[in-house]
């Protein structure tokens, strides 16, 4: 009853709790933000995809940490979802900055993470902090993806997904280093299609 309670508690705190970072804020005083309507609006979609992609990051790990039974790997898990909470934090706030909204799916988003994370860590340690891997290495190039569009006016998103970037790398290095396992290719192949069908959902809704 208490995990499940902890759960649905950090659910919750993902969903609706407004968050605040820990780590020094990306963004400086001297960056620019978009100058036209078009460029704005592109940001703030290109934004909310990404903060999608952090209440996912919320959902796996906290899913991951509920199914092992490794105290140093749920140790490990809690620490990674306590530092994509800056992300999700530096997120939400661009997004207001941008005058514009999160996904209204998040709730749907979150539950299908949560899903995916406890399947993996139910079948093995290994094969959890596989996901984790891949998952890090896809979001890392997501977001290079986004660094490539985001207009150059807006020097306040870019360092926002540049810093990220950084983290989600660092994220998929640690849990290598965990002992993750190879995901087999056509894992892969789902994991990315998965994807695709997120992010380009989240970029309108």
């Amino acid at each position: 009853m208490e995990r499940f309670l902890l759960t649905a508690d950090a659910a919750l705190r993902t969903l609706f709790a407004k968050h605040h970072s820990s780590s020094p804020h990306p963004v400086q005083a001297e960056h620019g933000s978009p100058q036209t309507p078009a460029d704005k609006a592109l940001s703030a979609a290109l934004m909310r995809v990404n903060h999608v992609g952090e209440v996912c990051a919320q959902a796996l790990y906290t899913a991951q940490a509920a199914s092992t039974r490794n105290p140093a790997l749920k140790a490990h898990f809690e620490q990674a979802a306590r530092e994509e909470t800056d992300h999700l934090a530096w997120t939400r706030e661009r997004l207001d900055e941008l005058g514009d909204r999160v996904s209204l799916l998040n709730p749907l988003w979150y539950a299908g993470a949560f899903t995916l994370g406890l399947v993996a860590g139910r079948i093995s340690d290994a094969v959890s902090l596989g996901f984790v891997v891949e998952t890090e290495k896809q979001v890392a190039a997501h977001l290079q993806s986004h660094l490539d569009r985001l207009p150059a006016s807006d020097e306040a998103s870019r360092a926002i997904v540049a810093q990220m970037k950084v983290d989600e790398e660092r994220h998929a290095q640690e849990a290598q280093a965990a002992g993750a396992a190879d995901l087999p290719a056509p894992a892969k192949a789902l994991m990315r299609m998965a994807a695709k069908v997120m992010t380009r959902t989240a970029h309108y809704i």
